[in-house]
């Protein structure tokens, strides 16, 4: 009876180590699995972070090429409107030339510019620009005198300047010169001033400003009548 009380003793023992070996096992199963499961949720968490941290820096750097592309796009759009200012300046005036004078947008008036002691007589004529808009003007213009003896043209007399911007409101002035008469007769009557302006071909007719009558000529050809170039005033001669 001792014996099989020892024997069964024994395996109580064996038993219980074998119970206590099968839970350390299950025990070190079971730390094992939660570290485990804690490093692939770690990898879990780090890949999330990585992926949230690089569709963050996409973001920003896909805001940046945006803002980029809208900087881009910006400019491009600025150089377009460049272009068309450009255009639009070189069609409105900014860089576009003022057209001719115009007999119709000048106001074409005449006075006595003779000065005592003088040898000839001189009218000093004014084409004031009344258009509403800068014009350009240069040589010669056309002029004759209506007398009682016929139309005498104005001979040119000097070089004409370079062509000259005649701003809006402002005046630019010729003379015209022509003998006097000394005589003591009557001479030529003179009864009219007919200017033309450069390269027009419709003329104004003015009152006659100076002296009334040119010295009697046996042969008049206007050869005695002179007309400077546009921006010429005082006297001929």
């Amino acid at each position: 009876m001792r014996v099989h009380k020892l024997t069964f003793a024994a395996l109580v023992v064996a038993a219980g180590l074998s119970l206590t070996a099968c839970q350390n096992d299950d025990d070190g199963a079971g730390q094992s699995d939660p570290s485990a499961g804690s490093t692939a949720s770690s990898a879990s968490s780090a890949s999330s972070a990585s992926s949230a941290s690089s569709s963050d820096g996409g973001s920003g750097s896909g805001g940046s090429d945006q803002g980029d592309g809208k900087e881009s796009a910006g400019t491009s759009s600025a150089g377009s409107d460049s272009g068309r200012s450009s255009s639009g300046g070189s069609g409105s005036g900014s860089g576009a030339k003022p057209a001719k004078c115009t007999t119709d947008g000048l106001e074409v008036t005449a006075k006595n510019g003779f000065i005592e002691g003088d040898r000839d007589g001189s009218v000093v004529v004014q084409l004031t620009n009344g258009s509403g808009a800068d014009c350009v003007i240069s040589g010669f213009a056309g002029v004759d005198l209506k007398t009682n003896s016929g139309t005498i043209s104005a001979t040119r007399k000097g070089e004409p300047g370079d062509p000259y911007v005649l701003k809006n409101g402002k005046e630019i002035d010729f003379y015209v010169s022509y003998p006097l008469n000394e005589s003591g007769g009557s001479g030529v009557r003179i009864t009219g001033l007919v200017v033309t302006p450069p390269n027009e071909t419709k003329s104004v007719t003015l009152d006659w400003p100076g002296n009334g009558s040119l010295p009697a000529s046996d042969s008049p050809d206007g050869a005695q009548v002179l007309v400077g170039p546009i921006g010429s005033a005082g006297q001929g001669g």
